[in-house]
C-alpha cells in the first residue's frame, strides 16, 4: 500500500513478532538509526508500521528487507504482505506441565513458610522475585535488552566492556530500591479504604492477567488492553543510552525503571500499596534481582530468549504462570472484600 508525497514516500507495511507496547518502542528506536526515514509509526493494534522516507527507486520488497535487517535482531520481521498469526498450540501443550510444575513447587515453598503467594495485603518478596524472572524471559525484556545492547555498543567502540555492564546493573538495582521506596513512601500519604484497596488489588490482578494472555500469544485481541508507559518518557529513557559519558551506564540502569514494561508497571502499582519506603524499596529490589540473571547473560553474551528455537515454550510457560498468579490475586481480592468465601487454605 503506497501513498506518494514529495520528496518522500509514505509506506504501510506489516510487522510480525510484536507482543506488547514495548515492541512499538523498540522498533521505532531501532529504525530511527536509518537516516533515510523521517517518520516511523509502529502500531501494535493492527501489527503494521507506517514510515515516511526516501528509498529512491527501491521496490516495497527491497525496502522491507532493508528494514528487517535492522529489526530482526529483536525478532521483528517487516513484510509487504500480512503474515497470518500462528498460535502454535503445540508449544502451549508443552508449556502447560512446565507451568503447573513451577506453580506446585511455589505452593510447596509457601506451605513451608518460605514465601507468600496470594496474600495481597502483605509484601511478597518471593513473588516479586519470581515475577522479575518471568519478566526477564518475556518479550517485554526486549526493550531493556535493546537499551542495554545500545549502551554496550557505544562503549565497546572504546574497548571498555566489563565496567559499563557492572555500572548498569549496579545502577539498576540501587535505583529500583530507592525509587521503589519513594513510591512506597508516597503511598503512606494516602489512607486507602477497604474499597480502594480492593479496587487497586483487582487492577493489579487484571494487569497481570493481560500480561499473561499476551505472553501466550494465542489471543491477539488481548494486546490492545496492555498498559504502557507514556512514549515521551520512554524516548527520553532510551536517549540516555546514546550518551558517551563515564556515568552513562549507571544512568541507563536508572532509566530502565521508566521503560514501557508492563511487569515493572504492575510491580510499581503494587509498591504504592505498601505505604512504606523500606517495604516498597525491598519489593522493587526483589523484582530487579529476579531480572538480573537473564540481563547479565544478555550483557556478556549473545544470549536471546526471543531468538531461541524454544522461545514459544518459554513465553507460553511464563504466560501460564503469570495467569495463575493473576487469578490467585484476583480471587484473593474478592475474598478480602467479602464477595467470595475463602477458597485457598495456604
Amino acid at each position: 500500500m503506497v501513498f506518494v508525497t514529495k520528496p518522500n514516500k509514505t509506506y504501510t507495511f506489516h510487522v510480525q513478532g510484536m507482543h506488547c507496547k514495548a515492541c512499538e518502542f523498540v522498533i521505532e528506536s531501532e529504525l530511527k538509526e536509518l537516516s533515510n526515514l523521517s517518520s516511523i509509526k509502529p502500531s501494535l493494534k493492527n501489527h503494521q508500521i507506517e514510515i515516511v522516507g526516501d528509498f529512491g527507486n527501491k521496490t516495497p520488497e527491497q525496502i522491507t528487507n532493508e528494514l528487517t535487517q535492522t529489526t530482526i535482531k529483536h525478532g521483528y520481521t517487516i513484510s509487504v504482505e500480512k503474515i497470518k498469526h500462528q498460535a502454535k498450540w503445540r508449544d502451549l501443550k508443552m508449556a502447560l506441565p512446565i507451568a503447573l510444575g513451577f506453580v506446585i513447587l511455589f505452593v510447596l515453598l509457601q506451605r513451608l513458610g518460605l514465601i507468600n503467594l496470594v496474600k495481597v495485603s502483605d509484601v511478597n518478596y518471593g513473588t516479586a522475585f519470581v515475577i522479575g524472572i518471568i519478566a526477564s524471559l518475556s518479550s517485554c525484556a526486549a526493550v531493556v535488552g535493546g537499551l542495554l545492547l545500545s549502551m554496550s555498543a557505544t562503549f565497546a567502540k572504546e574497548g571498555d566492556r566489563v565496567k559499563p555492564q557492572l555500572m548498569f546493573h549496579g545502577g539498576r538495582i540501587v535505583s529500583f530500591f530507592v525509587l521503589g521506596g519513594i513510591i512506597g513512601a508516597l503511598g503512606s500519604a494516602f489512607t486507602l479504604s477497604t474499597s480502594a484497596s480492593f479496587i487497586l488489588g483487582l487492577i493489579i490482578g487484571l494487569v497481570m492477567l493481560v500480561l499473561g494472555l499476551n505472553l501466550l500469544d494465542v489471543f491477539p485481541w488481548a494486546k490492545k488492553f496492555q498498559p504502557s508507559m507514556p512514549k515521551f518518557i520512554a524516548r527520553h529513557a532510551h536517549g540516555v543510552s546514546k550518551l558517551n559519558h563515564t556515568l552513562t551506564p549507571m544512568l541507563v540502569g536508572v532509566a530502565t525503571f521508566f521503560l514501557p514494561c508492563g511487569f515493572t508497571q504492575s510491580m510499581q502499582l503494587f509498591t504504592l500499596t505498601t505505604g512504606s519506603f523500606l517495604k516498597g524499596g525491598l519489593t522493587m529490589l526483589s523484582f530487579a534481582l529476579g531480572t538480573l540473571p537473564i540481563l547479565a547473560l544478555i550483557s556478556f553474551s549473545s544470549f536471546s530468549i526471543k531468538n531461541n528455537s524454544k522461545s514459544g515454550i518459554f513465553f507460553k510457560s511464563a504466560g501460564l504462570i503469570v495467569i495463575i498468579f493473576a487469578l490467585f490475586n484476583i480471587i484473593n481480592s474478592l475474598v478480602i472484600a467479602g464477595i467470595l468465601p475463602p477458597i485457598f487454605n495456604f
